[in-house]
């Protein structure tokens, strides 16, 4: 069964946490689809993937770079896993219905913002009616992440 885990992004953007959390993936030996709102918002976080932290490589492409089977994180704003990514992560208010293909889901949200907030609760919920294990991760005041019991 898939775990899903929600990350409450208060003091950073997503362009600031989201590296860090790809890095351990990575580490980890994981590949990553990372699915956003537009095609937009996929080249922009293209972009700054390659320059977040001075001497810091993150291998990661997207529809415009092509080879996706070689890229170990996809970036996308399809519903598709072209590199056969074991974790899946949703932001920008993205959605899939292909959650259940992934063994782990991260989905990043903005807590300064009330319609992503309410779209997390939504969200929440439904992962909860599938049966998904749930965790809760909460921003310090570091930038790190703590985990929050409900």
């Amino acid at each position: 069964m898939t775990d899903v885990a929600f990350y409450h992004l208060e003091r950073s953007s997503l362009e600031t946490a989201l590296p860090k959390l790809l890095e351990k993936a990575l580490a980890a030996g994981l590949r990553v689809v990372v699915k956003l709102g537009s095609e937009e918002r996929v080249e922009a976080l293209n972009a700054a993937l390659w320059t977040y932290e001075q001497g810091a490589f993150l291998p990661h492409g997207s529809a415009r770079d092509g080879n996706a089977p070689d890229q170990p994180v996809w970036l996308t704003e399809g519903d598709d896993n072209p590199n056969g990514a074991a974790v899946l992560v949703l932001a920008d208010g993205a959605e899939s219905d292909r959650i259940a293909d992934y063994a782990r889901c991260l989905a990043l949200f903005d807590g300064r913002d009330e319609n992503a907030l309410a779209a997390a609760r939504a969200r929440w919920k439904a992962c909860k009616d599938k049966g998904f294990g749930l965790t809760y991760w909460r921003q310090t005041g570091a930038g790190g992440w703590q985990k929050q019991d409900l």
